[in-house]
């Protein structure tokens, strides 16, 4: 039986109906549009379906919808300020860490994570944060690169 839902995803108030059973990930894809959200290994192996919750990465295929009620959600959609890109997002560009992009999102928001708790992380600290992400076509290394590039830049003020 669905049961009326309402979830603030990227600052923006929802209400669904829905069933109580439906991930946080078929919710935001199916019935929000939000298609960032990836659908991997529906395991959290996998952090293609990382999205914040209240700030910190879960993987939104283990977090049943009416588990978010009440908490803010932000997906990848949520970063950019309009056409402006966020400082992460242009980094992942600039540094060619975007590949076939599957994992990007997920990468992201991590990295945003990240970042709101240690400004200023090194390499191995980005590759721990960085860990529950799975990327089937890099090295990891460009991805690394972009996310110092982020701190590095926002530390010299030239992120917003």
């Amino acid at each position: 039986m669905k049961r009326l839902l309402t979830l603030n995803v990227n600052g923006r108030e929802h209400e669904l109906a829905t069933v109580p059973m439906r991930t946080l990930a078929e919710v935001l894809r199916e019935d929000l549009g939000l298609t960032g959200v990836k659908q991997g290994c529906g395991e959290g192996e996998c952090g293609t379906c990382t999205v914040l919750l209240d700030g910190r990465p879960v993987n939104a295929c283990l977090v049943l919808a009416v588990e978010a009620r009440g908490r803010e959600v932000t997906t990848i959609e949520g970063l950019a300020d309009g056409a402006r890109l966020h400082p992460l997002q242009r980094a992942f560009i600039e540094q060619g860490a975007i590949q076939c992009g599957f994992c990007t999102p997920g990468m992201i928001l991590t990295a945003k994570a990240l970042l709101d708790e240690n400004p200023g992380p090194d390499k191995s600290e980005i590759r721990a944060a960085l860990s529950g992400n799975l990327c089937r076509c890099t090295g990891y290394q460009k991805i690394v690169e972009a996310v110092a590039a982020a701190a590095e830049a926002d530390r010299k003020g030239g992120a917003q």
